[in-house]
């Protein structure tokens, strides 16, 4: 019974690298908020995240900047 419970498990803990490919100026304030909150403060600049519900929201708002890796 719990082999859907360490497929979740291991769901949650992959990481994905994001990197900033396209420059903040002219984006509107949210994007650059986002943009903020997921640590990328420059172009070229990768963080490491978990996967998350929350995170993978947040790539999705500024996938046109940004480039995603697993």
């Amino acid at each position: 019974m719990t082999g859907g419970n360490d497929m979740a498990k291991q769901a949650q803990t992959e990481m994905i690298k994001i990197t900033q490919i396209r420059s903040r100026i002219g984006c509107p304030k949210v994007q650059k908020q986002t943009l903020d909150a997921l640590g990328l403060r420059k172009n070229g600049r990768t963080v490491e995240h978990k996967a998350n519900p929350a995170i993978l929201g947040m790539v999705e708002k500024v996938k046109h900047l940004v480039k995603i890796e697993l």
